[in-house]
Parts: structure tokens; C-alpha cells; sequence
């Protein structure tokens, strides 16, 4: 098996390819990458069925928000021929009020299959940042 044809390898480039469409933002253009019974959840369990979902509400959080890529990791289930693929870094941008930051970690967990992201799972530090700024977090970050 040759890079081009290793499922790992493909599923990698896949996941990348729609995060970079992602932060563009361009959903439609996102949506390529995407199966259709596409799932996306979100930190705190908000469930979207297209990336123009979650673009629509990144826009009513951050004024922009990008993705720095620390890792893209990746294994194949040799059971049902889906790859795990785990991408990893940090978002970085502005808040709504004008505010930058760069340190908000983020984990993102997809599943792809027969070339296309059927699943997604997004977890960072954005809720926990905001409790942070509005006086509610339960210890200092």
C-alpha cells in the first residue's frame, strides 16, 4: 500500500482539507468533504447536520476564529473500514467584543468512511474562557 492509497493517509488529508475550507469560512466548500448523514457535535452537545451549522454559530461567538494545527493522528477500524482521524491544536482569533486570544485548545474527533466525513465530535476551552471573562469560572484558568 502507497501513500496514495493507504486509507490512514487519505483520511488525514480529508480532515485537513475541510478544516481549511472550514476556516475560510466556507461551508459549501466544506461540505464537499462531508457524507450525507453527516453529523457534527459540538462542546456542550449542540448537534449540527452541516458545516454551514457550525459556521453559522462560530459567527454569533467569535468575531473570527482560526485553527493552528498542532497533530493530525489517525487509525483505521479494521472491523468497519473507517478511520478515527484526531486533529488537535489550538484556536486562536477574536471575540465578539474585540478581544484577541491564541492559547484556546481544541480537539477535534472524526469519523471517515468511503472518503467522506460521516461524523464529527469538537471540544475546546471556548465555554470555559467565557465563564472565565464573565466572572463565573469555579477556579482560574
Amino acid at each position: 500500500m502507497d501513500r496514495m492509497t493507504d486509507p490512514v493517509v487519505a483520511a488525514k488529508a480529508i480532515v485537513e482539507a475541510y478544516l481549511e475550507r472550514s476556516m475560510v469560512p466556507d461551508p459549501e466548500g466544506a461540505a464537499a468533504y462531508v457524507g450525507d448523514d453527516f453529523q457534527l457535535v459540538f462542546t456542550g452537545g449542540r448537534r449540527f447536520s452541516r458545516p454551514s451549522d457550525a459556521s453559522a454559530f462560530n459567527a454569533k461567538r467569535y468575531a473570527w476564529v482560526k485553527k493552528r494545527f498542532l497533530r493530525t493522528d489517525a487509525a483505521l477500524d479494521a472491523e468497519t473500514g473507517d478511520v478515527h482521524v484526531y486533529n488537535t491544536g489550538y484556536l486562536y482569533g477574536e471575540w465578539k467584543d474585540g478581544t484577541t486570544f491564541e492559547t484556546n485548545r481544541y480537539m477535534d474527533k472524526f469519523v471517515v468512511r468511503d472518503g467522506k466525513i460521516i461524523g464529527t465530535d469538537v471540544w475546546n476551552d471556548s465555554a470555559e474562557i467565557i465563564l472565565h471573562k464573565a466572572g463565573l469560572a469555579e477556579a482560574e484558568l
